[in-house]
């Protein structure tokens, strides 16, 4: 029988799959360090392959790999397929992932602790005229209880969808070893599905913030939550984060309706679209972003922007980003713009890049600052 992946005790994983007629078999998992790094030397195609054994099994073992959970698939003969052998899956937003899960961090492994719930929520969307999904996680013993709680609003990136914080970004797992310790307040976390098609996303309207989910989201969503989950009323009471094309959602969303939120994380993000992009490495600078029909999302968003009342009702406007992420440039930009209109933002440049290593870590951070 073929076992894959096997995790071993020294951290380092084996990839197998039974294809006796392939001619090659590479594997993929852009988030596993020595992956990464060989892509970006040009050697990936080595380390990557798979070797065949007399039964027809391709072999391949990586690491040892950091703690936490990766997405992998193979590439056999030119075709991406996940491990057949491996039940354990990861969607994204027109794709699946095989998903291996490396413990040894505490503060995101499966611990002995009270668990909350993650529930596959449909609703009907009224903007989009059809039938949603989002994911939601109940804190341990919401089910038996009466009480209410704060709402975060934890939103993913481009290519992403709803299930993505809850599989590769093991939100459930985080959140329940953060309240089992008393680090963070128990609280509902929703989860939407930032795209509103299979197309990739491009930006331009998020950008101004005429994005359908913006709209969505306020109604929609928000509604939907209010409605049927015992949540605390009031805008002390509500967070709302998202990493990459999410951070851009939250702002879009959460600076036009600033009165209702007292909370806002921005993971490996900014503005985008407003600032230009930082060029790559010793490249020639990049060009400026493409000049708005309209007013600008500055111009828009003047009059918040300017309100020193909803200014002082915003307890946390966290920012962080990795010093070798493509979006830092952007990041320190929607920074001091927003410094400049007297926001208290903290911003924090972290080691990393794009990748679920550190937006994790940045949950486990930031969830235990809200609602105090």
């Amino acid at each position: 029988m073929v076992v894959s992946p096997e995790v071993h005790p020294d951290r380092r994983v084996t990839f197998r799959i039974l294809a006796p007629k392939a001619q090659e078999v590479r594997l993929s998992a852009g988030d596993i360090p020595q992956l990464a790094a060989a892509a970006r030397g040009g050697e990936a195609a080595k380390i990557s392959q798979l070797t065949k054994n007399q039964e027809g099994v391709w072999e391949i073992t990586i690491g040892p790999i950091d703690p936490g959970a990766y997405r992998y698939n193979f590439n056999v003969d030119g075709v991406s397929v996940i491990d057949p052998r491996n039940p354990s899956v990861s969607e994204s937003n027109n794709n699946v992932w095989s998903l291996v899960y490396i413990p040894g961090a505490e503060w995101m492994d499966t611990r002995n602790v009270p668990h909350g719930a993650v529930s596959e929520v449909t609703y009907y969307s009224t903007t989009l005229k059809r039938f949603r999904r989002m994911h939601v996680y109940t804190p341990p013993g919401y089910e038996l209880g009466s009480g209410k709680y704060p709402v975060f609003y934890l939103l993913h990136g481009a290519g992403d969808c709803d299930d993505s914080w809850t599989s590769v970004g093991r939100a459930g797992f985080i959140l329940d070893n953060l309240i089992a310790e008393k680090k963070a307040r128990p609280m509902i976390v929703v989860m939407p599905a930032g795209h509103t098609s299979t197309a990739p996303f491009r930006g331009g309207a998020g950008f101004s913030g005429r994005d359908e989910f913006v709209t969505e989201f306020t109604a929609d969503i928000m509604p939907y939550v209010e409605k049927n989950y015992r949540v605390l009323a009031g805008r002390e009471n509500r967070a709302i984060a998202g990493l990459s094309m999410g951070g851009n959602h939250t702002l879009n969303i959460a600076i036009p309706n600033l009165d209702k939120f007292a909370y806002i994380g921005v993971y490996s993000s900014g503005l985008l679209g407003v600032f230009p992009t930082a060029p790559a490495r010793g490249g020639a600078p990049a060009p400026a972003p493409a000049k708005p029909q309209g007013p600008s999302w500055e111009e828009q968003n003047k009059a918040v922007l300017q309100n020193a009342a909803l200014k002082k009702g915003l307890k946390l406007f966290w920012f962080a980003t990795g010093v070798d992420d493509f979006l830092i440039n952007t990041t320190r930009q929607t920074v001091d713009f927003f410094k400049k209109y007297g926001f208290n933002v903290v911003f924090k440049e972290t080691p990393g890049a794009h990748t679920w290593i550190v937006w994790r870590q940045y949950l486990n951070e930031f969830a235990p600052q809200l609602f105090k």
